[in-house]
């Protein structure tokens, strides 16, 4: 994937690469990144044992407008929900369980990134 200039998207490539890197080290292993349809993105998918985890990344430089998982309400679990059938209808995936997870990812100009991790928000 090239490079880009533009900020925002570079912060949210940066969000979701570090989100790969987070769940990856906690012993999920991604399956899919970026997946796109007509109804919109996903933007990690992984497996946590038996069970098929839809993440959304949200990543902010400031707490400003509220944390990046605030960012996540109740309408955007509800489109995760159809997105996540639709990833499982056009791979055919049939797992134990489903989840979607949101992961906050504060990157401040200065300092370490934090990252939170939310668990079942579409549940």
């Amino acid at each position: 994937m090239p490079e880009t200039t533009d900020p925002r998207r570079a912060l949210g490539e940066y969000g979701e690469r570090l989100a790969e890197r987070y769940l990856t080290e906690r012993g999920l292993s991604v399956v899919d990144r970026n997946w796109r349809c007509a109804r919109g993105e996903i933007d990690l998918v992984a497996r946590d044992g038996d069970c098929l985890v839809f993440c959304e990344v949200k990543t902010r430089r400031t707490e400003r407008f509220g944390s990046p998982v605030e960012a996540v309400h109740w309408r955007k679990a509800k489109r995760l929900r159809r997105l996540a059938a639709a990833w499982l209808q056009e791979h055919d995936e049939r797992p134990a369980r489903i989840r979607i997870d949101v992961i906050g990812i504060l990157r401040p100009v200065r300092g370490k990134a934090v990252v939170r991790h939310v668990q079942g928000v579409g549940a």
